[in-house]
Order: structure tokens, then C-alpha cells, then sequence
């Protein structure tokens, strides 16, 4: 047996953090004398305090620890693995934001002219469709455009059509806000919390033809683009995603929020494994009812003159492959046609969820603005 110094000595954990960890059921001491309250440690109990102190250089919280030391060490691993994974998407974030931060504070203002005439700043010509599918009952899908707003919210659960009306109602807003690159981000986020909040009201009301309190499961994906006339800000939260077509190169610029997605990252899936797993919609991240609301990715976008984005539900996504969505996006002009080829393509392929999808061009002002709903 040690003594707390000869064992806070060993494992180069002060006797401090031993007390703590004692306290706190992470590493309880061998042995505690009855009579003194002194705390001795046995030589095997080393290997479990060096496994808390590296834990705990890796940031993970002391509660987290208490759950990996309970498991054995091929499901620790694991865990750890997933631990790290979620730790690096959300200082991927972070760096994104610090960028634009950098960006922001060391850019002059641009001015969005054409170069040769010194007018015509960008603007969005913009359509947005929703469609049952061929499969569902009800339509629980969102889609809006407007002229600064571009929304998708796929909403779950008996009261999953008002959550994702809501949670779009709550950023309309901003369609007539006055609106900079610096300060979009803020209300951005301000809006968000309005739209968590409008889905949490959402989960307290009655069932209309039930009369059940609607609390089960309910809640809502959110992507969203709120545009500043050279920028678009990005608010994603779900499987719900974005995307952008630049001189013919389409890329995704969201990052899903699910389960299978987590195992991708983490290298416990591959692409194939991935799309037929049983459990692909699982979602880790959503505007629900939780009392801790889970935080969306928040991004800004610079915009330039030939771009197209499109936002878009799962239902797409699922059941049209990438490289026709991209065709469909290059070869189809105009935006309302475009969100018409697109549900259209998904209900030939059996349209087996509620389909929704935003398509916005990025253009020189003088274009026509349109809306399709």
C-alpha cells in the first residue's frame, strides 16, 4: 500500500486532484483508516490514475470520465475515439468562426459593383418547393425563400409539421432587418433561439385531433441562409443540408449531424456501409424540446456573382444521387424549374419521404426575383 503522497508521487497526480477524484467516485482509495481518515492506495490502482490524468489533459469532463472507467478497455477506446471526434468538429467550427472574426476585422468593406460600370450590386434570384413524396401521410417539411431568408426544416414526431413551420417562421424576420456581414452572425443566432423556443411551445400544445399533448419525439432539422449582399451566413443544425455550385464543381457545405455520420468521421463506417446502416437516420443534433439545446454550425459564406446554392430535406438527398442532383443544378436555369426537376427526380425514385429543396442564384441586380412555395 501507498500513501497519498507516495501515490500522488507516482502517478504525478497531486493529492489534491486524489481527493477530488476520491470525492467524486473517479478513483476511490484502497484502503481509508478508520481512525486518522488517511487514504492509501494500492500499486495496481497506478495504472487507473494515469488513465484519469490523461483523460483529463484531453479535456474530457469529470462525469465522462466516471462513465469510460467503467468500461472495458475495447469500448473505453471507443468511447474515447468518439469523444475526440465531437471534440474536433466542434473546434472545426470554432476555427471557422475565428476566421471570419480575422477576415472581418482586417478586410476593408467590399463593394459589391460590377467592375466596369461601379453598379448593379449582387442580389438572389430564389425558388423554394415542398412535396409529400409518394410514401408519407403528411408533408412535415418547411421550405421558404425570400429575399435576404432561405430556409429547409424537416421536422419529426406527432407534431413535427408546426416545429419546422415554426422554427422557419422565426427566422423570417430577418427578411426585412437591415443586415452586415458582422452583425448577421448574432442575429443569426438570436433568431435560433427563437426557433428552439417556438418548438419547445410546439411540444406543449394539444394534439388537434387527439387531444394528446404533443411531447413525444418532436422536433425539427434547420437550414438555413440569410443573405447580407456579398455574403450568405450559414445556420445548419440536423441532416437537412447545403449545398454549393461553383463554376460547375458542387460541394457540400454542411456537415450532418447523425449518428452514422459521427461512425464516418470516426472511421467505424465506410461510404458503403454508411448508406444502408439501419440506424442512418439517427440524428445527434435537432431543434427539440431538451432543456440543453444542442448548438447549430454557424458560418459565413463569401458570395460570388454565378453561384447557385441549394438547401435541402433528406428526402432529396436519400433518394437522389449527388452527381444527378449536380447535373439537374448545371443544366436547368432557372430556380423554379429547378425545384420542380428536383422533387420530381426524387418521386421517380419512389419519393419515399417529404421532399423539400431551395435553389438561389447569386446574380447582378437587374435580375427577377421569384418565390415558389
Amino acid at each position: 500500500m501507498l500513501t497519498i503522497g507516495a501515490f500522488a508521487r507516482a502517478c504525478r497526480l497531486s493529492p489534491k486532484a486524489l481527493r477530488l477524484y476520491d470525492e467524486l467516485d473517479l478513483l476511490r482509495p484502497a484502503r481509508v483508516d478508520p481512525d486518522t481518515g488517511y487514504r492509501y492506495y494500492a500499486v495496481e490502482q497506478l495504472e487507473q490514475a494515469r488513465l484519469v490524468a490523461w483523460l483529463r489533459r484531453l479535456g474530457m469532463p469529470l462525469a465522462h470520465i466516471r462513465q469510460v472507467r467503467a468500461l472495458e478497455p475495447p469500448a473505453a477506446a471507443r468511447e474515447i475515439r468518439a469523444f475526440w471526434a465531437r471534440v474536433e468538429a466542434e473546434t472545426a467550427t470554432r476555427r471557422d468562426l475565428a476566421t471570419f472574426l480575422v477576415d472581418h476585422l482586417s478586410t476593408p468593406p467590399r463593394k459589391d459593383t460590377h467592375p466596369m460600370t461601379g453598379t448593379n450590386p449582387l442580389e438572389l434570384r430564389y425558388a423554394a418547393r415542398t412535396d409529400i413524396g409518394l410514401v408519407r401521410a403528411a408533408n412535415q417539411d418547411t421550405a421558404y425563400a425570400g429575399s435576404r431568408v432561405l430556409a429547409v426544416a424537416d421536422g419529426f414526431g406527432p407534431g413535427g409539421a408546426p416545429a419546422s413551420a415554426a422554427a422557419v417562421e422565426a427566422l423570417k424576420f430577418l427578411d426585412s432587418e437591415p443586415l452586415t456581414a458582422g452583425s448577421v452572425l448574432n442575429l443569426l443566432e438570436d433568431a435560433v433561439q427563437g426557433a428552439t423556443q417556438a418548438v419547445r411551445d410546439i411540444a406543449g400544445t394539444r394534439h388537434e385531433k387527439t387531444g394528446d399533448e404533443v411531447t413525444d419525439d418532436v422536433g425539427t432539422t434547420l437550414t438555413a441562409m440569410v443573405w447580407t449582399g456579398s455574403r450568405l451566413a450559414l445556420v445548419h443544425i440536423g441532416d437537412s443540408r447545403a449545398y454549393l455550385l461553383r463554376d460547375g464543381e458542387l460541394f457540400l457545405i454542411t456537415h450532418d449531424h447523425t449518428l452514422v455520420q459521427s461512425m464516418l468521421d470516426e472511421g467505424r463506417l465506410t461510404p458503403e456501409e454508411a448508406s444502408t446502416h439501419p440506424q442512418r437516420t439517427l440524428l445527434l443534433k435537432a431543434l427539440t424540446k431538451a432543456p440543453a439545446p444542442a448548438s447549430p454550425d454557424l458560418r459565413l459564406h463569401d458570395a460570388q456573382a454565378g453561384d447557385r446554392y441549394l438547401l435541402c430535406s433528406d428526402g432529396l438527398t436519400r433518394a437522389v444521387p449527388e452527381h444527378t442532383i449536380r447535373a439537374l443544378l448545371t443544366t436547368i436555369p432557372a430556380p423554379d424549374a429547378t425545384t420542380a426537376a428536383l422533387v420530381a427526380a426524387a418521386n421517380a425514385n419512389g419519393g419515399p419521404d417529404n421532399v423539400s429543396c431551395v435553389v438561389a442564384d447569386v446574380v447582378r441586380g437587374g435580375g427577377s426575383r421569384m418565390r415558389v412555395q
